[in-house]
């Protein structure tokens, strides 16, 4: 039996915006860091790493289902994915 692996679904910037905005809408912030994981593997660690200026090893380390990363470091991570962050009212 194969594992599911959220990433292998990531195949496109509409699934993954979907996906992302999903989790937003959620509100829970161990989910978000999982959904940024799971984004960055499907675009490629060496991509984003080249992307951010972090090393994949960092990258591996700050989105890890344990870490507690740097605002600064989501937002490159973001950026590197072509996402900004825009508030809107609720």
């Amino acid at each position: 039996m194969q594992n599911f692996n959220m990433s292998d679904y990531l195949d496109s910037d509409e699934a993954i915006i979907a996906y992302l905005s999903e989790v937003l809408e959620d509100g829970d912030t161990s989910e978000l860091l999982r959904a940024i994981g799971y984004i960055a593997k499907a675009k490629g660690m060496t991509q984003i790493s080249q992307k951010t200026g972090l090393s994949r090893t960092s990258l591996y380390k700050a989105l890890n289902e344990n870490a507690k990363p740097q605002f600064d470091t989501i937002l490159k991570v973001l950026k590197s994915f072509g996402i900004k962050l825009q508030a809107v009212a609720a």
